[in-house]
């Protein structure tokens, strides 16, 4: 499997929470960034999958965890 290069912009705040992500993990920021996708594909198809998927706290906190886009297909097959 061959890699694909991409640009990413993030803001200062994102950078800072990736960097912050990086040190705490000791991963690279490719690295991390790989995670999250994966991370966020499993919850995606499990929620595709008709399960549930909650956290604990309160409403505010879970939209602000799952932001804006959750539910995108990261396949690229539909």
């Amino acid at each position: 499997m061959s890699a694909t290069t991409v640009t990413l912009n993030l803001s200062p705040v994102e950078m800072q929470v990736l960097d912050q992500l990086c040190l705490e993990h000791d991963m690279s920021k490719t690295a991390v960034l790989r995670q999250a996708l994966r991370m966020y594909q499993y919850l995606h198809n499990r929620m595709k999958d008709g399960e549930r998927i909650t956290l604990s706290g309160d409403t505010q906190r879970a939209l602000d965890f799952v932001g804006p886009g959750f539910g995108q297909d990261l396949r690229g097959d539909a």
